[in-house]
């Protein structure tokens, strides 16, 4: 029984978007221009010059166009299910969330899950298609390889958790849509989305390392296109690995301060 609760709670949000084609075809459509448009950008930027912070023309453009396709995994229409905490605390019907065979938190977890398989076929799609055409180089190794994939698993596991920080704050703003956007951005910037982080200065990157923002993203992309080496990959991964050990004791503490504040009548 438990296995069927988990099962139809992490198929939820993937559902919605498999059973609209229109919103499904806009997916496609702006995936393909996100993938030009950068791959065009780097390619210009790098028509006239060398190796630039330590990249070459074909690293910065596989590590945006890969920074592209890796924003798939968590960019799903949540809204149109009704079911973030940011409207169910808006309509007062959080409570329900604690009165279902599932804990919050294992069913928050499993929405999660759910979007991001749903995410990651997105993901593994355009991979597959812009490695065909030549677009991102390949990994330099199997060792490289699967040491990206193992990175990337935890550096969602730590954007998982910064976002549950936010829908978390929900139980004690109400309303944190301002906060999203602010936190959208930093993340968007911090983490590598915007540009790789060793284009910015000096004091911008040390900020940065006593953030969680950049483990990510930045980390995996920096080892799959080679910017950090394999033999610097054990530190990177020990990183993150405590970050997502941080977060994820913040984010069980604060499940339970949550639940004092929910009352009968929700919000």
């Amino acid at each position: 029984m438990a296995v069927l609760h988990a099962w139809r709670t992490a198929r939820v949000t993937p559902l919605g978007e498999l059973h609209a084609p229109p919103r499904m075809t806009a997916v496609l459509v702006r995936l393909t221009v996100q993938v030009v448009l950068v791959a065009s950008l780097w390619s210009g930027l790098y028509a006239h010059a060398g190796a630039t912070a330590g990249m070459s023309r074909e690293q910065a453009i596989t590590y945006a166009v890969l920074a592209v396709l890796a924003s798939r995994l968590r960019e799903l229409d949540q809204y149109a299910g009704r079911d973030t905490v940011l409207q169910h605390m808006h309509f007062g019907t959080i409570v329900y969330w604690y009165l279902r065979p599932l804990p919050p938190a294992r069913y928050h977890a499993l929405r999660a899950l759910g979007e991001q398989v749903y995410g990651a076929a997105w993901a593994l799609a355009g991979y597959a298609v812009c490695l065909a055409a030549g677009v991102i180089e390949p990994p330099g190794s199997a060792a490289v390889a699967g040491v990206f994939v193992v990175s990337l698993l935890l550096g969602q596991l730590v954007l998982y958790f910064v976002m549950l920080l936010l829908d978390q704050l929900c139980f004690w703003t109400i309303r944190n849509s301002s906060a999203m956007l602010i936190l959208l951005f930093a993340q968007n910037l911090l983490s590598g989305v915007y540009a790789p982080l060793w284009f910015f200065p000096d004091w911008f990157r040390t900020m940065s390392t006593f953030l969680p923002f950049q483990a990510t993203l930045s980390v995996p992309l920096s080892l799959y296109v080679g910017r950090i080496q394999l033999a610097d990959a054990g530190g990177q991964l020990a990183i993150q690995a405590v970050w997502v050990v941080l977060l994820f004791l913040l984010t069980r503490f604060l499940w339970r301060r949550a639940a004092r504040r929910v009352i009968s009548q929700g919000g």
